[in-house]
């Protein structure tokens, strides 16, 4: 993709933190596939399958890793790992929401919210009273922040982020529109032919570079905070319930729904449209595969996971039953040959 930004390739290479080799003074102008390159673009290869296209590739340099750049001829950004290269390098050429600070006239900010001078304050936006906002904040048309929340330095909301009360985000937080932080958690007590609602007191705490995604919803806590640590990653559509706690680092996919207590450990990923039951404890750098039903606290780090009708398993007795399953018929009708045989 073409930008007005432009490069050389050494600089690229500084911010990348990569080894040139070829031109070091080759322009980049923006970022490409290896087949849709054109000349000025970078590209990266980092799955193998696309190494087809490396010979033909029309881009000015790509980034590589050492075994793949041995062969290479061309421009090359050498590092171990191409797509956190590609990744550090897409920051260069991200548009920008603009360098404005300040309130728009349209804007609704109580007196006595605290909004800092290098903060923008966008078109329709509602700050409520003790509000408080860091410098270097941008907050996009149409959200609203509930009082006595807190937006940590450089953080932004994006368009009809809905902040409610006594929430709090760290600083370089991004927050995508439609999100919509400390809602009540869903908590009732049934009384026969009632449902009574439990009032829910606590808040919701987010730490430093977190990124919550478009129509994600984290619940406030029925007592306590629900808490996402730092640099946490969440997809769009994803709902977390009260109290739960999000440790350091983990990465959820988008249709994922954690039911209340649960506490997730850092560094885990969990693929899109899992479901973890409430009052859970899941350890550290546990991986579960997609669609997955956990029902049961995973004690074990380091461990890979998956479900389907028998329940949650760790992911190679999954994989393995996966495949007998498939082989159930042709079992069955073996065993009737056999009993067959046996009553001749």
């Amino acid at each position: 993709m073409k930008s007005v930004k432009q490069y050389t390739l050494a600089e690229v290479a500084e911010h990348i933190q990569a080894e040139v080799r070829g031109d070091s003074d080759c322009v980049i102008s923006g970022l490409a596939a290896l087949q849709e390159a054109e000349e000025g673009s970078l590209s990266f290869l980092a799955n193998p399958a696309y190494e087809k296209y490396l010979s033909e590739s029309s881009a000015s340099a790509i980034i590589l890793s050492p075994a793949v750049a041995e062969n290479f001829s061309g421009n090359a950004l050498v590092m171990k790992n191409p797509y956190l290269g590609f990744a550090r390098a897409s920051r260069l050429f991200e548009a920008s929401d603009g360098e404005r600070v300040g309130v728009h006239p349209s804007a609704t900010v109580d007196e006595s919210a605290f909004v800092a001078e290098t903060a923008w304050i966008g078109p329709g936006v509602v700050v409520e009273a003790g509000a408080e906002i860091a410098a270097g904040v941008r907050i996009l048309g149409s959200c609203f922040v509930g009082r006595d929340s807190r937006i940590g330095e450089k953080s932004i909301l994006k368009g009809n982020v809905t902040i409610y009360h006594g929430v709090t985000v760290g600083w370089e937080c991004i927050i995508h529109s439609g999100a919509v932080i400390g809602s009540d958690g869903f908590g009732f007590a049934n009384n026969f032919d009632e449902w009574v609602k439990i009032a829910q007191l606590g808040g919701v705490v987010i730490g430093n570079k977190v990124e919550v995604g478009a129509n994600t919803v984290i619940d406030r806590g029925a007592l306590d905070n629900t808490v996402i640590h730092d640099g946490v990653k969440l997809d769009n559509l994803i709902q977390i319930a009260h109290n739960v706690e999000i440790g350091k680092n983990t990465a959820i996919a988008g249709c994922v729904g954690i039911s209340g207590s649960t506490k997730i450990g850092s560094g885990c990923t969990i693929a899109g449209g899992t479901g973890i039951a409430g009052h859970l404890t899941i350890a550290d750098n546990v991986h579960i595969a997609g669609m997955a039903m956990i029902t049961k606290s995973i004690s074990e780090s380091g461990t890979a996971w998956s479900s389907g009708c028998v329940g949650t398993l760790p992911i190679k007795d999954w994989r393995r039953n996966t495949v007998r399953f498939r082989q159930l018929d042709d079992m069955a009708k073996r065993i009737k040959a056999l009993e067959k045989q046996l009553e001749e």
